[in-house]
């Protein structure tokens, strides 16, 4: 597997870029991969609501939420996400908030 250089620390990831261990994510950890793999600058509060619901989500659950369920939870619309997250609620804001890459996710 493929590492990701943070802070000195060398941190497994797959071949997408999700984190290896969910346990090790933490808010500056979700800004250096906003930043370096998603070419997000800044998280504004609606790109943390919706980091901190699939973190959550995830956590109680042991799965990333189904889009219509973010989509319900959060009051966010699907478009409004893709405009938050550019490479989609799967791929970009799952990978920013931890979670592993979520099945179905291409």
């Amino acid at each position: 597997m493929p590492f990701l250089d943070y802070k000195g620390t060398q941190l497994e990831v797959d071949e997408d870029g999700f984190i290896a261990d969910p346990a090790l994510w933490n808010e500056d950890l979700a800004k250096f991969i906003a930043e370096t793999q998603e070419d997000i600058k800044d998280l504004t509060p609606d790109h943390w609501k919706l980091i901190y619901y699939l973190s959550k989500y995830y956590k109680d659950f042991g799965i990333a939420p189904m889009i219509r369920k973010v989509c319900k939870d959060t009051g966010f619309e699907l478009k409004y996400i893709y405009e938050l997250f550019p490479s989609g609620p799967a791929k970009g804001a799952c990978k920013v908030a931890g979670l592993p890459k979520p099945t179905g996710c291409v």
